[in-house]
């Protein structure tokens, strides 16, 4: 956390140091992200050689390949590098939808776009903290202890993500404002906000959180399918047919989200109920 933090520092100093002072635009703006990350790297390299943390590494030179523990990883790491690059090509198939609206709406999309991204991000930090305790009960065969801890890290996440999107809603106006976004631009995005940040209050942790156990648990491929499908059904087809047939505009972004959203809510729901997913032995 303190190493991202200072990444970040210095990203922001770099950024007004490469593009304010050296004039080098869009290129400064990534030189300065490119250092910061080479930095953030060599100083993790730097302390996991360091005999007083819990682990570390003697020696980078004498590590070697343990086939049978990477072939474990990748059964894990593989549906979830598909499942993640699945979704980030749909979000590009989606951008560039985006892109043929107009000036206005590009705008305002990638305002909602930013703050719905900025309130789910301390209920991403409970489903990720969700891995290690769940991964944990699992090992030891406590699977009731993993169901309960699942359920409650999952109510903490609600109540942060309502928090969060109150937080952001209630100002909403004035963040617009702060941003400098046309008028336009600002009435179409505090509409949209307004909207799309009620429904997130409701179905986006029951959506999200309940994979982080899944995959915890080793249940990786029932969540890759079920999140590809799902994201490409209702959030690139829907958001595509949408802005073609009825010309929607943004709004088609989020209503491709959102039924993303509940559909996957049932689907991830079922599935914790059913059990099925302390089938996986991962170790």
């Amino acid at each position: 956390m303190a190493i991202a933090f200072g990444s970040n520092i210095l990203n922001i100093l770099g950024n007004i140091f490469f593009i304010f002072i050296l004039n080098l635009g869009v290129a400064g703006a990534a030189l300065s992200t490119l250092l910061s990350r080479i930095i953030s790297a060599a100083i993790i390299l730097i302390f996991l050689k360091q005999p007083k943390q819990d682990l570390y590494i003697d020696s980078y030179l004498s590590i070697r390949p343990e086939i049978e523990t990477i072939t474990k990883i990748l059964k894990i790491g593989i549906p979830t590098g598909i499942e993640n690059g699945m979704f980030q090509f749909g979000k590009l198939v989606i951008q560039s939808t985006v892109s043929t609206m107009g000036t206005t709406a590009i705008a305002a999309q990638a305002m909602v776009a930013m703050l719905e991204s900025f309130a789910c991000q301390a209920s991403i930090g409970i489903g990720l903290g969700m891995m290690s305790v769940v991964g944990k009960c699992v090992g030891a065969k406590e699977y009731e202890q993993a169901r309960h801890y699942t359920i409650l890290l999952t109510k903490y996440a609600w109540i942060a993500c309502f928090i969060c999107c109150a937080t952001i809603l209630f100002p909403i106006k004035q963040i617009t404002s702060l941003a400098g976004m046309e008028a336009e631009s600002a009435k179409l995005a505090i509409w949209l906000t307004r909207i799309v940040f009620t429904y997130k209050m409701i179905f986006w942790t029951p959506y999200f959180l309940p994979s982080y156990g899944l995959k915890a648990a080793g249940d990786v491929k029932f969540s890759m399918i079920t999140s590809t499908l799902s994201m490409w059904i209702c959030r690139v087809v829907d958001t595509i047919f949408l802005v073609h047939t009825f010309h929607m505009g943004p709004l088609a972004v989020w209503i491709g989200m959102v039924a993303d959203w509940t559909i996957r809510s049932f689907i991830f729901l079922t599935r914790f109920k059913s059990n099925k997913w302390f089938e996986h032995n991962i170790i």
